[in-house]
């Protein structure tokens, strides 16, 4: 089996559209949540969520390229080629044959926002919808590559058709968990010979109103917009529940013997991937975390290593009364009595919860923790809840020595998953 090294990130966070902003925002205790400005939020019970301020002409040179993407789709693009530029390799250098890329996202529907000249002529008078008149009216007002641009999938060509991509590609929808496994499918095809190179990670366009509203529906989030930025506690015993962010987290991850080859630099060496279904309930973890029992042992088994071994574990942290319980105690079921020594943190109080690229930015997150050995800091908790004791690292960031490191993500459905990763 061969070795896969991370030797690019690529960060478009709410603490900024670059890797070094967001890192040195997690490091210094700041946020990027706020007052959602998007949109207008005044009909929503959660008016709080992080927001990516950046230019997609920054990063996308082809106009009518631009013009078919959605917004998700701009900070996809944006998240693979800061990873690129950040690995120094080069599109003359990339064998395309040879080259993969494996995607994650929440995205389920075209800009709904297209159709509503169309929908609003026919409406009848009480209100509903005509559509006989609503099919005749569509053609002129209705844009044609309406459905063409609504593809889940069609910023696996955006990113392909730039970059001359022609290797193994997927692309996985959900949430967390959809770009944890991008990750940890771009892992193995290295690890089998399948690619030698792959851009791997997620997005997700958060702050729309089809998101908040789909999001409000599942009753996560918290609705303290009294208490701005500080109402993300995740572990805190006054937990509320999550509030969302936008953004894109993308890796570089490259086979070992030719990453030295060519001297790049070496962030971490993942490991290890395991995943786990809780098969409990819709929406609803299991007590115990069983789902994500699973999906750690795994990836520790594949790691080949113990829990006693891993320095750290960037926790999943979804800030609701029964996720964050579920974690802990599948942290404790899996590290055992070594569990008293576990360090962890959650940064989703300083971005928000990606949503689909928060599995993607875990991951990142670890490898640049093992890289600058240094721990980012759960902001917010304040009066722990006892259920969930462990050494969280709270308030302000943490220097450390790190070798093995656990990332977790976990989708609202039940879904699991764990990346290893180790120092080089």
């Amino acid at each position: 089996m061969k070795r896969a090294v991370i030797t690019g990130i690529g960060l478009v966070t709410p603490l900024g559209a670059s890797t070094e902003a967001t890192w040195n925002g997690l490091i210094e205790g700041r946020t990027g949540i706020g007052q959602i400005t998007l949109l207008d939020a005044s009909s929503l019970r959660t008016q709080l969520a992080g927001e990516v301020a950046f230019n997609p002409k920054d990063f996308v040179t082809n106009r009518r390229t631009l013009r078919l993407m959605t917004r998700g789709e701009q900070l996809a693009f944006a998240g693979a080629t800061l990873a690129l530029r950040d690995s120094h390799l080069k599109i003359e250098q990339l064998d395309g044959d040879r080259t993969g890329l494996f995607i994650g996202a929440n995205k389920d529907v075209c800009d709904l926002t297209n159709m509503t000249d169309a929908i609003l002529d026919a409406r009848n008078s009480d209100g509903t919808v005509d559509m006989h008149r609503f099919q005749e009216s569509a053609p002129s007002k209705v844009n044609p590559l309406l459905f063409v641009v609504g593809l889940p999938g069609v910023c696996l060509y955006y990113l392909s058709e730039a970059y001359g991509i022609k290797g193994a590609n997927t692309f996985f929808a959900g949430t967390a968990d959809a770009s944890a496994i991008a990750i940890g499918s771009a892992y193995r095809a290295i690890c089998r010979g399948e690619v030698d190179v792959a851009i791997a990670g997620g997005f997700d366009d958060t702050v729309s109103w089809w998101n908040l509203t789909k999001l409000e529906a599942l009753n996560v989030m918290s609705d303290r917009n009294d208490l701005g930025a500080k109402a993300y506690k995740p572990f805190d015993k006054n937990r509320s529940g999550t509030i969302v962010g936008e953004g894109a987290a993308f890796l570089i991850l490259e086979e070992y013997q030719a990453a030295i080859k060519r001297g790049a630099n070496i962030y971490a060496e993942v490991t290890g991937f395991g995943n786990g279904y809780d098969a409990h309930r819709l929406i609803t973890p299991h007590p115990e975390g069983r789902g994500l029992t699973r999906a750690m042992s795994s990836a520790l088994r594949e790691a080949d290593t113990s829990p006693e071994a891993i320095d750290y574990v960037i926790a999943h942290g979804s800030g609701t009364k029964l996720g964050d319980v579920s974690e802990a105690k599948a942290l404790h079921k899996v590290f055992g009595t070594a569990a008293n020594h576990l360090t962890a943190s959650s940064i989703k109080p300083s971005t928000g919860h990606l949503v689909a690229a928060a599995g993607a930015l875990n991951a990142a997150v670890a490898a640049l923790a093992i890289h600058h050995q240094i721990l980012p800091p759960t902001l917010n908790l304040e009066d722990l809840d006892p259920e969930c004791a462990l050494d969280w690292v709270s308030h302000q960031a943490r220097k450390t020595q790190l070798k093995q490191v656990l990332s977790l993500a976990r989708g609202l459905e039940g879904q699991n998953v764990a990346l290893a990763m180790r120092q080089v």
